[in-house]
């Protein structure tokens, strides 16, 4: 079968080939110590990160084993969730871990394979025979077996240089959003623990906790009512009233609704520090649910605390310190909501909390216009992954 992408540079003409992967490439297995290696070449599942963001070297080596041998302009693909798109051009020679399946292509452009093993079509292929539910894997075979085109070295070079242009400019946005967070988080601490007129409270001195969704099975995601995801508020200050999931909820149900002006943390995480993490909604959408790893808090009594204000402590290195020892477990911690309710904090005058507030609102709204620009880059290149291949 030959055909011609929806999308192409104007130089060139005539149809492409239609392959398979292992037509052009090859999956290595050789395998050599872990002795031999330093922390800046050897690779696990967890140092890759995904597409755009390439990479993050390992902390710690096992030793006395045999890992697979990678080779500068190899392409490494996590064979774990392959969902997360965790994919890496190599820009050096080492050895990864067995859950990493090191590529190789010898019968076409490297960077151009890259593009095509990064995308969504790829990605969707192999999540279609994936083993296992709560750890899935990649099956080698099935992706030996994966069908596209190609066309001649020349036009391939040039559709993967065109490419990792896009994603040096993604790479650009994602630092400056970097230095937005960094910035934003410096302001907070400094200006909080520089106030010398501070309050002692505990948060239920000013607000009630409530549970998020309970009895819910997987059948019950997917359309209904929205909820506010564990990333949603893992991940921000403020919660992203557009980034939300559905649930059914049935009229006779007792479960707790998000109000305006609540704060929201993380309950279980997989390392004590990314325990109780929080965010505040600032949305006006009723009736909004809270996902069940989550729990919330309304507040009850404004003269003492300003919620939007709740917002930037709650990510200040003085509260953070003060909940890590709250997290609770070896494997995974959890927080325990009673003794969180009770712990006091010390808190700036609600004067100052709203100076404060304003403040670093101003940052953040820029923050937000970043955002979207990195959205917007990665949509583009999801367009343009689908437009320029077969």
């Amino acid at each position: 079968m030959c055909d011609v992408p929806a999308l192409r540079f104007p130089e060139f003409t005539g149809e492409w080939k239609s392959v398979h992967l292992e037509d052009v490439a090859e999956f290595q297995k050789k395998r050599i110590s872990s002795d031999l290696l330093n922390n800046n070449n050897y690779i696990s599942t967890e140092n890759i990160l995904q597409n755009f963001e390439g990479i993050q070297y390992s902390s710690s080596i096992p030793t006395n084993t045999n890992v697979i041998e990678y080779q500068k302009g190899d392409i490494l693909l996590s064979n774990i969730r392959p969902y997360l798109k965790k994919v890496w051009f190599s820009d050096r020679k080492g050895g990864c871990s067995a859950d990493v399946f090191v590529l190789r292509g010898d019968k076409c452009d490297q960077h151009f394979l890259y593009y095509v093993i990064a995308s969504d079509r790829f990605i969707n292929y192999v999540m279609s025979g994936v083993k296992g539910v709560k750890m899935p894997r990649g099956d080698k075979n099935q992706m030996k077996k994966y069908a596209f085109s190609i066309p001649t070295n020349t036009e391939q070079r040039k559709i993967a240089k065109f490419l990792s242009m896009l994603d040096e400019r993604i790479k650009l946005q994602n630092k400056i959003i970097e230095k937005y967070e960094s910035l934003i988080q410096a302001m907070c601490d400094n200006l909080i623990e520089r106030e010398i007129q501070q309050v002692t409270l505990s948060f239920s001195d000013f607000g009630q906790s409530y549970s998020g969704l309970s009895g819910k099975n997987a059948e019950d995601f997917g359309e209904g009512y929205p909820f506010i995801t564990y990333m949603n508020v893992y991940q921000n200050q403020i919660i992203d009233s557009t980034d939300v999931g559905l649930v059914k909820i049935n009229e006779t149900e007792q479960q707790s609704v998000v109000h305006y002006g609540d704060i929201l943390l993380t309950l279980s995480s997989e390392t004590p520090e990314e325990v109780g993490m929080g965010a505040v909604y600032l949305g006006e959408t009723y009736p909004l649910y809270l996902n069940s790893f989550c729990f919330g808090i309304h507040i009850t009594d404004e003269a003492k605390i300003y919620p939007p204000f709740l917002a930037y402590y709650v990510s200040s290195q003085s509260f953070r310190k003060a909940v890590y020892p709250l997290a609770q477990g070896s494997t995974r911690f959890n927080l325990q909501k009673s003794d969180f309710m009770k712990k006091h904090f010390s808190f700036p005058m609600i004067e100052k909390q709203r100076k404060i507030y304003s403040i670093l609102k101003a940052y953040s709204d820029k923050l937000i216009i970043e955002k979207l620009i990195m959205r917007l880059l990665c949509k583009q290149k999801c367009y343009l992954l689908r437009q320029l291949f077969i």
